[in-house]
């Protein structure tokens, strides 16, 4: 029997910590209930909690931090794959035949690096891949925290195991608090609640019971996706709430899977008018806006702050759903569309994630959706930036089918081979009517030679294109970002890893951002065939930092890059790094 009741289990709340200048959290091995109906499951955790205590600092109050590793059993999960198939699942289902375990992943040590997603802080602790540690031994790092208000994460990132050690349980939110928050009076305390979504498969006993350990299994060369959502560690809980305004900090925090939400009720009908986003990955935004026919789109990584205004839903039952099928592209549901169309046949069977059940009684309600949130905010264009630097990313696939990031460098055009010349790593690029641009791959995997030389405080623009058929959301280390630009691309010319001279990429009209994806960010989904630009000032720290594809199966397949960031008065001495190019109209 591996289905469970839906909302049988109340919505649990992470412990809240609230440190000094100092804080150790140990890493530990725990058992969790994950639903009423499941035995315990064996967990790796933060200080015993899944997921692990939520941190809450000061802006400009500085935190050190011991990741102090006791992770001393074995890694907890079951580990394995499918053979390729033809025709992807919605979800993986539960349960795997002995014959397709991977006995090497049973004898996983806890080996572990922590990085605090979204921090500004200096190279030498951020979590840096490599420098994982054994139990035994401690990660010390260093948060300043001199950056706006946010919900920011923390989580494994240990070359090439980071899928299973978060899949495992090591993952965690930090808030940071400043006066421009405080003066909007958000609803805070028991109305200000951390939603962490992920999803997980659980491993069967020969009678095809649940036995409660966690299942990690990808059907061929598909990513995990698991068929239960937990929301802060349990399966489809529900929330007792009052008919007043609640603050959500929503995190996605899953391997691989994108949710797509939507309040609805109890026939399934969506909910208008009652739920506000406020706030993305980095910080809040300019004016609240509400959340759309289309729903909220969050890929891995990426974070929400939500308000829901449960006033008018007094003795309500609402949920909220994951339209999204999986796998998902990033296309936004019509706004006519009913709740899991336009793709029936890769419909999640389980797209509920969390119940809400409105107490029926009315009560004065102490907060006012302000027009304005916060003052500091302003929306970036390319036309208003400081001067800057481009660099151009191509997120491809090599011939063996793995996912890779091709940092490109642009080619004279005295050097541009004949037409019709088709050379692995070689990419032309062209906007409507405009030149025809032509790059040449100079990296590919996370060993290849640094490339990106970035000079402390200077302002960049990175260009992305997705030349693949899977969705990337990439996450660039130490920096936040605004989109300046999305298009949809022709990409049909790419093949072999290059496209024929003469026949380049093209892109036109841009696509219109989102006034809830027109925040500062530090993740961004890149879809299929589209082009998308980001800015952003690297700023804050030096040292050498990663930027990589936050689908962890990506990740830990080598879908990731550094990039260090340097004073300039160093690379000017040593003349050093790979300059960035000159502004390109259209890239």
């Amino acid at each position: 029997m591996t289905d469970l009741t839906k909302f049988a289990d109340p919505l649990p709340v992470p412990p809240l910590l609230r440190p000094g200048p100092e804080l150790t959290v140990r890493l530990v091995p725990a058992e969790v209930r994950l639903h009423s109906e499941l035995p315990p499951t064996p967990l790796w955790t933060y200080e015993g909690s899944f997921p692990g205590p939520t941190i809450e600092v000061r802006r400009g109050r500085r935190l050190r931090v011991a990741w102090e590793n006791q992770l001393t059993t074995p890694y907890p999960a079951q580990v394995g794959n499918l053979p390729t198939i033809d025709s992807p699942p919605a979800e993986n289902s539960p349960g795997i035949d002995a014959a397709f375990l991977n006995p090497k992943a049973a004898v996983l040590p806890g080996w572990a690096v922590t990085h605090l997603h979204g921090a500004v802080t200096g190279g030498g602790h951020d979590g840096w891949t490599d420098n994982a540690v054994p139990a035994g031994e401690a990660q010390l790092s260093e948060y300043p925290n001199d950056q706006a208000a946010t919900a920011l994460w923390y989580h494994d990132h240990a070359m090439g195991i980071t899928r299973l050690n978060v899949n495992a349980g090591l993952a965690g939110l930090y808030l940071v608090r400043d006066e421009e928050e405080d003066q909007l009076g958000l609803p805070a305390d028991e109305f200000e609640v951390p939603l962490v979504l992920c999803d997980r498969n659980l491993a069967t006993a020969a009678d095809g019971s649940l036995t409660g350990q966690l299942l990690f299994k990808t059907v061929g060369p598909l990513p995990f996706s698991g068929r239960y959502t937990l929301v802060n560690g349990r399966i489809w809980p529900y929330q007792q709430v009052r008919a007043r305004w609640y603050r959500y900090r929503v995190l996605n925090a899953s391997s691989s899977r994108a949710y797509r939400l939507h309040l609805v009720d109890e026939n399934g009908t969506r909910v208008p008018d009652a739920v506000w986003q406020i706030g993305t990955d980095s910080g809040l935004l300019g004016a609240p806006t509400p959340l759309s026919a289309q729903g909220l789109n969050l890929s891995p990584a990426e974070r929400a702050d939500l308000l829901i205004d449960f006033r008018a839903l007094k003795g309500r039952r609402l949920r909220l759903v994951n339209s999204a099928p999986q796998p998902y592209d990033g296309q936004p549901i019509g706004d006519a569309d009913p709740v899991g169309v336009p793709d029936p046949e890769h419909r999640l069977s389980d797209p509920e994630v969390i119940e809400f059940r409105v107490s029926p009684d009315q009560e004065p309600e102490p907060f006012t959706l302000p027009a304005q949130l916060a003052a500091s905010y302003h929306r970036l264009t390319h036309d208003a930036l400081p001067e800057h630097t481009h660099r151009v990313v191509a997120l491809g696939r090599n011939a063996a089918g793995v996912f890779q990031l091709w940092e490109l460098a642009e080619v004279p055009d005295a050097d541009v081979p004949p037409a019709g010349t088709l050379q692995d790593g070689l990419i032309q690029i062209q906007q409507g009517t405009g030149p025809v641009r032509t790059y040449r791959r100079v990296a590919a995997d996370f060993e290849d030679t640094l490339n990106f030389r970035v000079r402390r405080d200077s302002w960049e623009q990175w260009t992305f294109v997705n030349l693949s058929v899977a969705l990337h959301p990439v996450h660039l280390h130490l920096i936040r970002f605004q989109a300046l630009t999305r298009a949809a691309c022709d990409v049909s010319s790419v093949k072999d890893g290059g496209t024929p001279i003469g026949s380049p990429v093209t892109w036109d009209a841009e696509s219109p951002i989102l006034p809830s994806d027109q925040g500062w960010k530090d993740v961004i989904k890149v879809s299929p065939g589209e082009l998308v630009r980001v800015a952003g000032q690297f700023t804050g720290a030096t040292g050498r930092f990663m930027y990589h594809c936050h689908i962890l199966d990506h990740e830990d397949d080598g879908m990731m890059r550094p990039f260090t960031v340097t004073p300039g008065a160093v690379l000017d001495l040593t003349g050093d790094g790979m300059p960035g190019m000159p502004g390109m109209p259209g890239m």
